[in-house]
């Protein structure tokens, strides 16, 4: 018993004299010196970060966020009252303007078309490019006239000679057109008609006072001369109204005539202010009752009121039924963009369509207020785009510019008004595959010229270049001298 414990009390010392001399090597090995653990701490010695050359295809696009809009959005109010006679004056009854049949928002209007009736009459769409400003009627003329009988023609209602006069045919044509839509023309209201009456009342007055006059003319009372003597001979004999008037009868003629001028004075005013009355005398239209549009038809976009609200004021928006998109693009981008560039758009469902850039910057911009006739795409490159796209501000080339695209061929689009798209711009493509590297691989001498650096068997070597297309960060380069394959590493950093 006494040898296998002293053999046990042996091998415990064995295991802790191994177990000190294995933990003060443990100890040994993570103790270092100042000098080590400062060198230990070093970063690696830095290398230049380099990428490969690739070959491939290259595009240059311009990519922007739109949204699909109804072309050439212009405000739609009325140019003046609906109707004449009482029911237009201040203070008669019916004297305010009530709409009675509201527009219909999403409505295609055409030519000849009812927009809405306001106090029961019609508001009627023609074709023009003069805005309507003013009544039409007997006596009327110009430019505003001749486009009416254009329109009336066009419609089927021959007005006669289209002479930018205002006469009986344009004014038969124009009960025909009412007629045929339901309505009755604008004639002469009760005011016009009482007006009428009291002028003929006139001339037939100063008719009356010019017979009158001539009548009690000096030669009619010649028998009182003769009573007093005047003009008789020693015998008593008389003359009548042979005789040659003495001083009296002299007077009496000369205020006769002032009398006779005046009767025909008054009788030749009265027949001009009837003339001019008759005139303007007739079936008129109102110039509320007709709204001209510089190209039909067109789509009633929004409407602002209804039925029971006054008709003064902006009454909705109108548009073609063409489509265009609205984008907006950095100015740095809008700098590489021209007029009649092709635009490829796509919906967030994937539809497509195609589309041509019409108006950049301030062009753009306006269209959607004072639109009056439909954006041009044509003609402008060079200098002048650079000036449609200057909306930007001196300080900050990148400031936002506004963007306008025509869509010719809605398409997939027909039914995505207002909907969002996305606007693809391309500005060229490389002649199939080149070679190309990032940007910032692109190194150019104080004299001008492009290089890269190249990395071979740890060695930098330059290589020069000329630089084509560029996009999405790569740029396409061509060794002037030396080689540059695919594969070879060029420097992008330090």
């Amino acid at each position: 018993m006494s040898r296998i414990s002293s053999r046990r009390q042996l091998g415990a010392l064995v295991g802790v004299v191994v177990l000190v001399g294995a933990g003060g090597w443990v100890a040994g090995t993570q103790v270092r010196s100042p000098a080590d653990a400062a060198a230990a701490h070093n970063a690696p010695k830095a290398g230049p970060v380099t990428v490969a050359v690739q070959r491939q295809s290259l595009t240059a696009t311009v990519v922007a966020s739109g949204s699909v809009e109804f072309a050439s959005p212009r405000p739609l109010a009325l140019a003046g009252s609906v109707g004449t006679g009482a029911s237009s004056v201040a203070g008669a009854e019916g004297a305010e303007q009530r709409i009675t049949k509201a527009p219909v928002a999403g409505k295609e209007v055409k030519e000849g078309d009812v927009l809405m009736a306001v106090n029961g009459r019609p508001v009627l769409a023609l074709s023009g490019s003069v805005p309507m400003y003013r009544a039409l009627g007997p006596g009327a003329s110009g430019d505003d006239v001749r486009q009416l009988q254009k329109a009336l023609r066009r419609l089927g209602f021959d007005p006669g000679s289209i002479s930018g006069n205002y006469r009986q045919g344009t004014a038969a044509a124009v009960t025909n057109w009412y007629t045929s839509k339901g309505y009755e023309a604008q004639k002469p209201s009760a005011e016009d008609q009482q007006q009428l009456g009291q002028l003929q009342q006139a001339v037939s007055s100063a008719q009356e006072t010019l017979l009158t006059t001539n009548s009690t003319g000096p030669g009619t009372s010649s028998g009182a001369g003769d009573e007093t003597g005047a003009g008789g001979g020693a015998d008593g004999d008389t003359d009548g109204g042979t005789s040659t008037p003495g001083p009296q009868s002299s007077t009496d003629a000369q205020i006769h005539q002032l009398q006779l001028d005046s009767a025909k004075k008054s009788l030749n005013m009265a027949n001009a202010a009837l003339s001019t009355f008759q005139a303007s005398y007739g079936t008129k239209v109102p110039a509320g009752e007709v709204v001209f549009f510089p190209k039909l038809p067109v789509r009633l976009n929004k409407v602002t009121v209804k039925t029971g609200d006054t008709a003064s004021g902006p009454i909705g928006t109108v548009t073609s039924s063409d489509l265009e998109v609205q984008a907006v693009v950095p100015g740095t981008d809008a700098e590489l963009l021209r007029k009649g560039m092709a635009v490829e758009l796509t919906t967030t469902d994937g539809k497509k369509a195609k589309g041509t850039v019409s108006a950049l910057g301030a062009d753009a911009a306006s269209s959607a207020t004072t639109a009056t006739t439909t954006g041009d795409s044509e003609g402008s490159t060079g200098s002048e785009g650079s000036a449609d796209s200057a909306g930007t501000s001196a300080s900050d080339a990148s400031a936002p510019v506004q963007l306008r695209i025509s869509v010719p061929d809605s398409g997939e689009l027909a039914d995505e008004a207002e909907a969002a798209v996305k606007v693809t711009i391309k500005l060229g493509a490389s002649a199939g595959k080149v070679l190309v590297v990032p940007l910032a691989a692109i190194r150019t001498s104080s004299d001008g010229k492009v290089r890269v650096q190249v990395e071979r068997d740890g060695k930098l070597s330059d290589v020069p270049v000329t630089v084509g297309l560029s996009a999405a960060g790569l740029v396409e380069v061509k060794p002037t001298s030396g080689t540059l394959e695919q594969g070879d590493n060029v420097v992008v950093g330090e």
